[in-house]
């Protein structure tokens, strides 16, 4: 069990205040998607991803990247329990759509990159150092239908 400090849980809940989710979001994925490009082979069925502009305004990327800072949310509301919040999810991404554990920290990276840009000085060392811990407990939950 991760224990969280009052001031990691104020950090992180500062990140989620300050995020819009439908430019963060699709910022987010199509960062990954352009700087990890194997990474499309997971969306097959979106569309038009032959480059960063078609990427950028594929409205079912934006959809999605909605969908992932909504779980995101979700651990945020469930912090003490998110490894069992994340279970079905962690089914699914491993059993059915049988996306690379790696991917989770590719796309957990580009977020961070695109808070950060955004939240210049506000992203301190101490705010990003809890915001990492958070990811790196989502991550944890979300690879272990894997092992």
């Amino acid at each position: 069990m991760v224990k969280w400090t009052a001031e990691e849980r104020a950090a992180i809940q500062g990140v989620f205040a300050k995020l819009d989710y439908e430019s963060v979001g699709v910022e987010s994925l199509t960062r990954c998607l352009v700087v990890y490009p194997w990474t499309q082979r997971y969306f097959g069925g979106f569309g038009n991803l032959y480059n960063a502009e078609a990427i950028m305004a594929n409205p079912k990327i934006a959809a999605h990247g909605i969908v992932v800072l909504q779980g995101l949310e979700k651990a945020l509301k469930n912090m003490d329990n998110i490894k069992n919040t994340f279970t079905a999810l962690s089914e699914l991404h491993s059993e059915k759509l049988q996306v690379d554990p790696g991917n989770f920290q590719l796309l957990a990276d580009c977020l961070t990159v695109v808070i950060a840009r955004r939240m210049r000085t506000d992203f301190t060392p101490d705010v990003q150092a809890a915001w990492q811990k958070f990811l790196c407990v989502v991550i944890s939950a979300l690879t272990r239908q894997y092992y």
